[in-house]
């Protein structure tokens, strides 16, 4: 299994960036991409999840509102549209495989990851 993340930079406070996750070497059909993020001195936290089966989501309270995420099957790629970026939105944004589903609309922590990507960095400005 790889997962590839692309399109972080920089943006300015109120910008928008579109974050990419290409999957490739999945054969079940029954997972999750969760999208983690983790700034300078703090620990990697859930923001978003989406089920490749199913299309269900969650998002952590943090980006409810102002993130998207959303999958292309065809494509074997994830998307996390973020909108009104604050600073505090700054951080390395990674994707990974949870086998499954979220249980209990509870995004997971990353114990339970299998598989992540190398991360793209994202740098919002005031």
């Amino acid at each position: 299994v790889q997962l590839v993340e692309s399109g972080g930079g920089n943006v300015h406070a109120g910008g928008s960036l579109r974050l990419s996750c290409l999957i490739s070497g999945v054969t079940y059909d029954d997972y999750t991409i969760v999208w983690f993020r983790q700034a300078p001195g703090k620990k990697r936290d859930p923001i978003s999840a989406i089920n490749i089966a199913d299309g269900t989501t969650h998002y952590a309270d943090s980006v409810r509102g102002r993130f998207a995420i959303s999958k292309n099957n065809v494509r074997n790629t994830v998307y996390l549209q973020m909108n009104s970026l604050k600073s505090e939105d700054t951080a390395v944004y990674t994707c990974g495989v949870l086998w499954g589903a979220v249980v209990k609309g509870l995004l997971p922590p990353p114990g339970l990851i299998d598989f992540w990507g190398q991360g793209t960095q994202v740098t919002v400005s005031s």
